[in-house]
């Protein structure tokens, strides 16, 4: 079989389900960790291999919010955002959309206007100096209630940055049911901004059903159980829904018991538009590239199915028709280049 890796290292890719601070690598979490000693991160890179060994889905939980709490000032948030775009330059990532919590930045006492300006001066700084476009996904903290939800509309309403596109939900599903934070979407939507809460990681397709109808999701992220419903496979596919789709990730927190048995074939069989993405790369070991190398293995791609796959995150994306068909072009002629060279 052809080593596919040079390929996808070489080409150019966006991402769509990727956290802000879950993207913090090893390097950057011990220097944080450093920065603030009473954590109990580890601040060696090595020995946070095991520290981000997973149990369960509520022990990776508890262990990112740990990370969450090394960002403690503005300073800190910009040197995160910063570093995790030239990670990805690194990837050939030319787009992505990061999810970011800035309700577990404020409530720390980050000053609200600061993380704002420290998130966009960050932002300016990936496009000019490593040509990596960057927009925002502001989530809601699933597991901090109808609080965090008010908070995190204002914020993206009131203090509405540049950068943001879309609001998202994340955190633990289990116990956590969707329809409650309605209103707190019908307001972000009101205001111009574009659903795509997670649904379907470690519950059933009921709540995928509920982000759909209740928070009226433009996407969903994960939707691992969606097979599990014929009924709403085909939805996904007649509307044309995209899934941000994990697979290591899924791994990592048990929500999938292994690679083999991830449902992301089904999905593509079904005719759902699926995208490749790597969540939070560093705790669970993987990136974008590596993502892209498994799903080939998991779907039989070759270069030109590759190139397809990654033209569906392009396509997907909240970016605009002039960006998506640059960005397409350049998927495009490199694979045609690499084919003639082969």
């Amino acid at each position: 079989m052809t080593d596919l890796h040079p390929f996808i290292a070489g080409l150019p890719k966006a991402e769509l389900h990727v956290h802000h601070v879950g993207s913090a690598s090893p390097r950057i979490v011990a220097e944080l960790a450093a920065r603030h000693p009473d954590s109990k991160v580890p601040t060696d890179p090595e020995a946070l291999a095991d520290y981000f060994t997973f149990t369960d889905f509520a022990h990776f939980i508890d262990v990112y919010l740990s990370v969450v709490d090394l960002i403690r000032t503005p300073e800190d948030v910009r040197l995160l955002t910063f570093e995790v775009a030239r990670d990805m330059a690194r990837q050939n990532i030319r787009y992505a959309e990061l999810t970011i919590t800035p309700f577990s930045s404020t409530r720390r006492g980050i000053d609200e206007t600061a993380f704002m300006s420290a998130i966009e001066d960050a932002r300016r700084a990936a496009e000019s100096e490593l040509g990596v476009v960057l927009r925002w996904c502001f989530d809601i903290p699933g597991e901090a209630g109808l609080e965090a939800a008010a908070e995190t509309t204002r914020l993206a309403v009131d203090l509405r940055p540049e950068g943001l596109v879309s609001f998202g939900l994340g955190g633990p599903e289990i116990g956590v049911p969707r329809p409650q934070f309605k209103p707190y979407f019908d307001r972000a939507i009101a205001a111009g901004l574009r659903s795509v809460p997670h649904a379907g990681e470690t519950t059933g397709p009921e709540t995928i059903w509920d982000a759909l109808t209740e928070l009226r999701a433009e996407r969903i992220g994960h939707g691992t159980s969606a097979t599990r419903d014929p009924k709403l496979l085909a939805h996904l596919a007649e509307q044309r829904i995209p899934l941000e789709v994990c697979p290591t990730s899924n791994i990592a927190t048990r929500a999938v018991v292994d690679l083999d048995q991830h449902p992301i074939k089904e999905m593509v069989a079904a005719g759902v538009l699926v995208t490749i993405n790597s969540d939070d790369p560093p705790m669970f070991g993987t990136d974008l590239n590596s993502e892209y190398g498994v799903a080939a293995r998991l779907l039989d791609l070759d270069e030109r199915g590759l190139a397809e796959l990654a033209k569906n995150a392009v396509d997907a994306s909240f970016l605009d028709s002039p960006g998506k068909a640059r960005i397409a072009a350049e998927i495009d002629a490199y694979t045609a280049e690499w084919l003639a060279g082969r």
